[in-house]
C-alpha cells in the first residue's frame, strides 16, 4: 500500500483554516478518498487535555512549559493518529502543526525558534507534512473577524497586536525558507478561490 498524503493548514487565528480544511475534505471524499481530519492540539484524547491547558487554563503557563506541552501533544498525535493513517494510505488534513509552535511559542513568546522547532522534530521523529497551506492575513483583519464571531477569546487569541504581528512575520519567514512545502495564499481572497488553489496543489501531489 502506498503512503498517504499529509496536508497541514497554518495561519493566524481567524484566517479561515477551518473553512478551507472542510472544503478540501469534501472535495477529496467526493473522489472516494479516505480522509482523516484532525487538529493540534486536540486530535487525540491526550491532546484534548493539553488543549484545555494551553488555550483555556486561567492560571499562568510559562512560555517554555507551553512549548513543551505542545510538543508532548504533537508526539502523541503523530505516533497514534497521523503516522498510522498515512501508513494505511489515507489523506490527513490537519489544522496546525509544528510551524504554529515556531510562530507562536518561538516568535510570539520570544523563545529560540530553532530550539522550538528542534523540540517538535525530536518529539515526532522528524515528521513533516507533504504540503503546508499558509493562509496569510493581516492581524488587524483577523481581529475584526474574531470580533464579528462574538465568541470568547482563548489565551493566544487574546494576546496583544504586537504578538500577532510577530507570529505573522514568523509564518512568512518559515514559508520563504521552505517554498517546496509551503503554499502561501492571501486569506482575504474569496473562500472558493482559495479552495481552488489548495485543490490544485493537492491534486498535483496525488497524481
Amino acid at each position: 500500500m502506498t503512503r498517504g498524503l499529509w496536508v497541514t493548514l497554518e495561519g493566524g487565528d481567524g484566517s479561515g483554516k477551518t473553512t478551507q480544511a472542510t472544503l478540501l475534505e469534501e472535495w477529496l471524499r467526493e473522489q472516494g478518498r479516505t480522509v482523516v481530519r484532525t487538529r493540534e492540539p486536540g486530535g487525540t484524547e491526550v491532546g484534548v487535555l493539553v488543549r484545555d491547558i494551553v488555550l483555556h487554563h486561567r492560571g499562568e503557563v510559562s512560555p517554555r512549559a507551553e512549548a513543551l506541552l505542545y510538543a508532548a501533544d504533537r508526539a502523541q498525535h503523530v505516533a497514534t493518529l497521523v503516522r498510522p493513517a498515512l501508513e494505511r494510505g489515507e489523506i490527513v488534513i490537519q489544522d496546525r502543526y509544528l510551524d504554529s509552535s515556531v510562530a507562536y511559542q518561538g516568535a510570539g513568546r520570544v523563545l529560540d525558534a530553532g530550539e522550538v522547532r528542534d523540540l517538535s522534530l525530536w518529539a515526532t521523529e522528524g515528521a513533516l507534512p507533504d504540503v503546508t497551506v499558509l493562509l496569510d492575513l493581516d492581524p488587524r483583519v483577523a481581529r475584526e473577524r474574531l470580533d464579528a464571531a462574538d465568541k470568547p477569546f482563548d489565551r493566544l487569541e487574546a494576546e496583544k497586536a504586537e504578538f500577532h504581528e510577530r507570529v505573522r512575520a514568523a509564518f512568512l519567514a518559515l514559508a520563504a525558507s521552505d517554498p517546496h512545502r509551503f503554499l502561501v495564499l492571501d486569506a482575504t481572497l474569496p473562500a472558493a478561490e482559495l479552495a481552488a488553489a489548495v485543490r490544485e496543489r493537492v491534486a498535483a501531489l496525488l497524481d
